[in-house]
């Protein structure tokens, strides 16, 4: 039988008593969130359920293997969230709902958020399935710029540059906002509340203006 702990938390839904291999993800993501992931080793998460420092062990070789189970999760749980942004017929409305629950999830998770897109993957992330995970978010918003582009293999450069032109304005903007120096650049307040609808005008006025003009491919024939 799977040895089984009661993780420490105060959330009543978790108190009945889970498998250790899911304690200990609970367990680090925990460690980091108190102590920072500088500190965390399969020793401290088997300190912390209280259980033998070998112990975890038995379902992660190393703490690395630990951290990329904790990092995947973290996506699955982002892709999740952007799934759950309702249902759009307009493929543009579609894009900017996905846009706002990019921000929201930032905002309302840095913790994750940070997990994900501000820490160097371990070495295992591959062979634990990290990549597909993180493809899957990825996949979220090429399957809204396929509504707008078309789905053919023709479409598929388009689709690529527009997700890496919109992920990274969001993760610009995401970034920014969280930042401790937004608090010192002398902003006028109307700028701080108008940010976020500002930028996501801007972005919606970008696309609409690469839909009539040439793609990226046709810049580099000419």
């Amino acid at each position: 039988m799977p040895r089984t702990v009661t993780p420490p938390t105060t959330e009543p839904a978790a108190d009945a008593p889970v498998e250790l291999k899911e304690a200990c993800v609970r367990a680090a993501h925990e460690f980091i969130a108190e102590h920072g992931l500088e500190r965390l080793s399969l020793r401290e998460v088997a300190r912390r359920l209280g259980v033998s420092h070998q112990a975890p062990y038995k379902h992660y070789p190393s703490r690395d293997h630990l951290l990329a189970e904790v990092i995947r999760r973290c996506f699955r749980q982002f892709a999740d969230y952007l799934d759950d942004r309702g249902e759009h017929a307009d493929p543009r409305e579609d894009l900017g709902a996905l846009g706002r629950r990019y921000l929201s999830f930032a905002a309302e998770h840095p913790l994750e958020y940070r997990l994900m897109f501000g820490t160097p993957w371990p070495a295992p992330a591959e062979q634990l399935g990290l990549v597909e995970d993180a493809r899957h978010a990825l996949d979220v918003l090429r399957a809204v710029l396929r509504r707008i582009h078309g789905a053919g293999r023709a479409q598929r450069t388009r689709v690529d540059l527009d997700a890496m032109f919109i992920w990274s304005q969001m993760h610009g903007l995401a970034s920014i906002t969280q930042a401790n120096v937004m608090d010192h650049l002398g902003l006028v307040p109307q700028a701080g509340r108008q940010m976020v609808p500002h930028a996501m005008h801007m972005l919606s006025l970008a696309m609409a203006a690469a839909s009539v003009g040439p793609t990226a491919e046709d810049r580099g024939s000419a």
